[in-house]
């Protein structure tokens, strides 16, 4: 589908007023109020009590503003979700170092969004409704982006390379969010293998038996482990397709 660039989607008022292109409201019951002030303090209510106890009577209630002064600057709490979600995300880490290659780049930007979800975790139970569209969002996007640009390859396969791996970050960080909340932030995965084996009978799980006898079900290393494993092999797969779309170098002839 092709966009007609001289009428373009109209901008939702949130974004049009993230991206400072809206003015903020000149009146209202409560004066002083700015953007910031609300989605931080309902970051604040998120953070303390998770993200199911935000709502706009409560953000008002940590402002000590009206829930009606809110609806001024942000329409509907979908709106504020992503504008907490674009806040908790901050400037993107400037991967794209000149010279330092797609990879290391790529895997610096990774490690920065599954620490912002780390600080961050309710960020995770807000469902992706749209595309990028705030200003971090659209930064972080860019920042990945950047580490492409010397990378032969197109600009779709550039961004299916960052939505694979922005995937892989969330799902990572969502299960470290979920088992952490089930343990109470304890290590969950120490002892695993032992608790298996006394369920299951030596020839019933064959494959499950010889992971449990190699000791790597009771493993104690943390997530952290198993993040970096998998961002090296979905780097590695990157990698293979780079390799396959860079033209072979040429070799000079020696004059005989």
């Amino acid at each position: 589908m092709q966009h007609d660039h001289n009428n373009p989607t109209p901008m939702p008022a949130v974004i049009a007023l993230a991206w400072g292109v809206r003015d903020r409201p000149s009146k209202g019951p409560k004066r002083g109020l700015t953007l910031d002030q609300i989605v931080a303090a309902a970051i604040k209510v998120a953070l303390t009590d998770g993200i199911g106890a935000v709502s706009m009577g409560r953000v008002a209630k940590e402002l000590g503003a009206s829930t009606m002064a809110l609806y001024r600057y942000v329409a509907a709490k979908d709106d504020l979700l992503m504008l907490m979600v674009d806040a908790a995300l901050g400037k993107p880490p400037s991967s794209s170092a000149p010279g330092d290659g797609w990879r290391n780049g790529m895997g610096r930007w990774a490690t920065a969004e599954r620490d912002a979800y780390r600080r961050n975790p309710w960020a995770l139970r807000v469902p992706i409704g749209a595309p990028p569209l705030a200003p971090n969002s659209v930064a972080w996007l860019d920042d990945a982006l950047r580490c492409f640009a010397d990378a032969p390859l197109s600009e779709q396969q550039k961004l299916s390379s960052v939505l694979l791996i922005s995937g892989f970050v969330r799902n990572v960080s969502s299960l470290t969010a979920d088992l952490a909340a089930a343990a109470g932030g304890e290590q969950v995965m120490a002892g695993y293998g032992t608790a298996i084996r006394g369920l299951i009978g030596p020839d019933q799980f064959p494959a499950l038996e010889r992971a449990i006898a190699s000791g790597a079900l009771d493993d104690d290393d943390d997530i952290d482990v198993e993040f970096d494993f998998g961002l090296d092999r979905i780097l590695d797969g990157i990698e293979v397709l780079v390799e396959s779309m860079t033209p072979p170098k040429r070799t000079r002839r020696r004059p005989r």
